[in-house]
């Protein structure tokens, strides 16, 4: 597996999680998947560290504690008011190890001079040892997750040594401004694939490589700006301030 000069390595954990089928959502009583899919996990990565000049790519995700389901009942809010009943299927007791690295968004040149690896690298490995920036949800926000430092790889995980397949699953959603092919450009992209397991650890694809995409809908690129949303820029961090604030 290659290990890119930016990488991340962390552990993610929590009591449950809720990485839900998309099948199931409609009818309001959510199914959770087997393994987080590469959106789950880019969102934990978000909320650690995220900033429109990099994107982060996630390269791996080692399963640490058995695959098991605990059901609970539900009482979501209705669209027309009032409260009805569910019932959800969560993912009980998980672990997780990731490694993930970033690359730079060349879709927003206007960033580039904020394209500074050792600068991002740095805050993120913080960021990581400090738990995270925004709270953690492992697929849901009723499914409160931790993270802390780890070596990938280290430690013993119940999967090692088995391979396992789990068929056709969402992996993530492309957005106009991630996207790197011309073909996406221009739409909000959604990516499906087969995740395998070999040995404890699966290896994820780029989404833009995924031979199952679809077009759900045109979408313009976000456009950060202190008129538009109040993006206080990059001129006001040049002198290194932008690292103080995170010391």
């Amino acid at each position: 597996m290659k290990k890119y000069r930016n990488t991340v390595e962390f552990c993610v954990y929590g009591e449950t999680a809720l990485f839900s089928d998309v099948l199931t959502r409609a009818g309001g009583e959510k199914f959770s998947y087997p393994v987080p899919t590469y959106e789950a996990l880019k969102g934990i990565l978000h909320s650690i560290y995220w900033k429109p000049t990099i994107i982060w790519y996630i390269d791996a995700v080692r399963i640490m504690k058995p695959i098991r389901n605990v059901r609970k009942g539900i009482r979501p809010i209705k669209y027309d008011g009032g409260n009805d009943l569910a019932y959800y299927n969560y993912l009980d007791d998980v672990c997780y190890q990731v490694r993930a690295h970033f690359e730079w968004n060349l879709n927003r040149p206007e960033l580039e001079q904020d394209r500074n690896e050792n600068k991002h690298h740095n805050i993120a490995l913080r960021m990581i040892a400090r738990g995270g920036r925004r709270d953690i949800f492992l697929g849901a926000r009723e499914c409160q997750g931790y993270v802390e430092p780890c070596a990938f790889g280290n430690g013993k995980g119940y999967y090692d040594g088995i391979d396992m397949a789990f068929g056709l699953m969402y992996e993530a959603m492309i957005y106009p401004d991630e996207a790197e092919k011309d073909e996406d450009r221009g739409y909000m992209t959604v990516s499906l694939w087969q995740p395998e397991m070999k040995g404890g650890v699966i290896k994820f694809i780029r989404p833009s490589e995924s031979q199952y995409k679809r077009h759900i809908k045109k979408m313009d690129m976000k456009i950060f700006s202190k008129e538009n949303n109040n993006f206080i820029g990059l001129e006001e961090f040049a002198g290194g301030e932008l690292d103080e604030l995170d010391e």
